[in-house]
This record gives C-alpha cells, structure tokens and sequence, in this order.
C-alpha cells in the first residue's frame, strides 16, 4: 500500500532549528491550549460545534474589550443601537445577502408561515434605522454602530477554536456619509483602527503585526458583484488614496472585493507568521440603492449617501483568539481576568483575606482568593499557572501591618508596599491600559 509522506526541506540547519523554535513557541501560545489551562472558554457538543462557551475569566476578557469600543466609539460620535438577531428573509433579498451568502447562512426558520433568518450581518438591520424618517444632509456623518451577535454556517472542518466559529459578535458600525466626506471619514476609521492596535501594543508593517489590503474588484463578473463601473472606480480610487495619503503599508488583491463594492482588508498575523484578515473598511454604494435611502441635500434635491461599513476590532471572539497568543495568556492589567490573586497561610487568615479582596473590589479591583487547604507553595504555583499579574500571600505579618508583600508576574522576589499605594498603582494602570503590569 503506497502512503503519502510531506516533508520540509531547508538549506541550513539554522533555518531549521528557527522553524522548530518557532514551531514550539506557537504550541506554547496556542489560544485553544491557553483557553483550557486559563479556564477561558470551551465547547461542549450538547451545545454545538462552534458554539463557544465563555467562562467568567473569559467573559471578563470580553466585557472590557466591549467596554473598551463602546467608550472610545461613543468619545468618536458613534450613535450605539440595538437590534434583533432575527430578522425576515425579505429583509436579506432586499439587501441581497440571499442568495449570495445563502451557503454561509443558517436555513430559514418558518414562524406562523413568514420565513426568518438568524442574522449573519448587522447591515440590513442599520439601513432600516436610517431609513425609518427623511435624512438631512446635516445629519451626516451618521455614524451607527452595535456589538451584534451573528450567526454563520461554517463547514465542520473550517471551525477552530475561537478563530472560526459559528455564533460570534462583531464590533459593527455602518456610517452614512456623502460622497465629499467619504474620504476624511474613511481616514477616521484608520485612525481608530490603529488606536486599538496600539492599545494592544501591536507594531504596523507588511513584516510587522498588521498591515493593509486594497480588495478590488471585477468590472467583468456581472455575477459575483454589482454593476456599475463608474461607481467601482470611484470607491476604488477614495480607498486607495486614503491608503497614500496615510502612508498605510498595503498590498493591492484583484477580485477580493464584496459584492456591493470595495474594501480595506485588515491583515494580521499570527505567531507563525501566517497573515489572516481580521476585518474590513468597505465602501458600499450597492446597498444603498437596494434600499432606496436618500437624504436630503443642501440645495434642496434628494441624493444617495454613500456607506462605509467598518469594524473597529473585528469579531470579538477573533480578537479575544489572537490577543491570547499574542500576549500568550499573560494580559495586561487591564484584560487580565484577575487582577489580584490573594493566598491565605492558614484558616486564621481568611476573614482577613475576604475584608482585604472587598476593599479591592469596592474600588474596581478584580480579586480572586485561594483559602484551600493546600500549602502556601502549592497555591502559589496554581497562581502562577493562572498567569495572575500579583500574587498577595497574607498571613500574621500581613494581618498586623498596612504593608503588602506582592509578587509581580514573572518575578520570584516580592516587593514591600503599601495597600493603598499598591491600590493606586493598579488603578493607574487599569485606567491607562498600560501594557506594563
């Protein structure tokens, strides 16, 4: 019987002995192996493949992350809705979803003879809020934005961990502009992008962390996308000049683009290397005819916006999924599900130890508390594992001091400070999202 072997060769033994190391490091910084050691998240097949579970250390990490959008987008004029997960099919053939994403959407769910859709985008649903009353031109930029939960048919073999699931929620906004306002908003979008990226201690280049892709489209597949050339040229050039005038790393992809027009992809790149695209910028001026949305314009006439479909963070489960191996499970402050681990010596010590974690959280500090019957040592090492940012052993000398003897993540020494300097310090951080612990 013939069997088919791979192999990889290299020209120098260095050049192996890189890929191998890089090889282990992507093992130790596997999300789905952290997200188990962690307790961050699982899945369970009564649930479903796909379906992710979050944990209360892993739903931490995603609260902040939303709190996060939702503070920063809100500082930027972004206009926070709510929408239902559910929606008519009518809805999706007037957006022309369906049938071009039929293969990816969940069959239709027949509900006193209509036909509804588990959503698998938020676009439909926000061009009904605009399009609920007349529009001014003065209205605009509108800029609606929402933290949807959407739902995706993904092929079995397609699912991996939290990259590729069928249940996720997307940073999602869709911001009605004019055409003359197109580009600055578009540089606006950048602009936030890069701001979580930075907040994330990311480094942009095409050799780097992140960069950018020019998706384009074909003026000759009538088929796959929305005919109007001119329309096509003009959304191309808006994102390609933002692109230049930025000074963006980016690379130009032909026939990447969606259906209803041209995007910006933003690619990163995992622990091996490998560039994926996280989310878009994507200039639509397909949808609004579909939907017919007008707004009124200074001189009187009745015009269509033009609408720019973006995500500031991606999909949250993604993004969770990618900040896990980046920092390899070892978060900063501000997203770490613990920010405090609080180790009893002995039984004596743990009304001490619940009074000492009730004044952290009274002030928004996360604590978690060992009062288990194991040694000191023992919890100390289960603390480690967590990869908790301070480690608070409390015992006689602690209860009679104000001091506390804390360990910083990957320090053996502890360092002698006082609670209330030891709470301000923390603070600080958290409120800064400093990337230093």
């Amino acid at each position: 019987m013939l069997t088919r072997i791979y192999g990889l060769l290299f020209p120098t033994k260095q050049e192996l002995d890189e890929y191998l190391e890089l090889l282990e490091e992507a093992k130790r910084r596997d999300h789905r192996k952290l997200g188990k050691d962690l307790d961050l998240f699982f899945f369970s097949d009564k649930v479903g493949k796909g379906l992710p579970l979050l944990t209360d250390r892993g739903a931490t990490i995603r609260r902040e992350l939303e709190r996060a959008v939702i503070d920063e987008e809100l500082k930027r004029g972004y206009k926070h809705v709510k929408t239902p997960d559910l929606a008519s099919l009518e809805l999706y053939k007037t957006s022309g979803h369906y049938p071009f994403y039929k293969d990816s959407m969940y069959a239709p769910i027949d509900i006193d003879g209509d036909k509804f859709m588990l959503r698998p985008m938020t676009c439909p649903h926000h061009f009904e809020i605009y399009a609920q009353r007349p529009r001014s031109y003065r209205e605009l930029p509108l800029r609606i934005a929402e933290l949807a939960t959407l739902y995706r048919y993904e092929q079995s073999g397609e699912l991996s961990g939290l990259l590729r699931v069928r249940s996720f929620t997307l940073s999602d906004s869709h911001i009605f502009v004019t055409e003359e306002q197109a580009k600055d908003e578009i540089k606006k979008v950048i602009d936030l992008i890069e701001y979580f990226a930075g907040t994330f201690g990311l480094e942009k280049g095409l050799d780097k962390d992140y960069s950018y892709r020019l998706s384009l489209g074909d003026r000759n597949d009538e088929e796959k996308y929305f005919k109007d050339d001119k329309k096509w040229d003009q959304g191309e050039a808006v994102l390609r000049e933002v692109l230049e005038e930025i000074d963006a790393p980016y690379v130009e992809a032909e026939k990447e683009a969606a259906f209803y027009g041209p995007k910006i992809d933003v690619q990163m790149k995992n622990v091996m290397g490998k560039e994926e695209t996280a989310f878009t910028v994507q200039y639509d001026f397909c949808l609004p005819h579909r939907f017919k949305v007008r707004y009124t314009a200074e001189d009187g006439s009745e015009k269509q916006p033009v609408v720019i479909h973006r995500s500031s963070v991606g999909a949250i489960e993604r993004t969770m999924a990618f900040l896990i191996e980046h920092f390899a499970g070892e978060f900063p402050l501000w997203l770490s599900p613990t920010h405090v681990d609080i180790l009893s010596v002995s039984e004596k010590h743990v009304d001490f130890c619940e009074k000492l974690a009730q004044e952290f959280r009274d002030v928004g500090i996360r604590v978690d508390i060992d009062d288990s019957d194991e040694t000191v040592g023992k919890k100390i090492r289960n603390a480690t594992k967590r990869k908790s940012p301070y480690i608070l052993v409390i015992g006689d000398k602690e209860m009679g001091s104000d001091m506390l003897a804390v360990r910083k993540r990957g320090e053996q020494d502890t360092v002698d400070i006082s609670k209330e300097q030891f709470k301000k310090d923390i603070l600080e951080r958290i409120s800064t999202k400093s990337l230093d612990i």
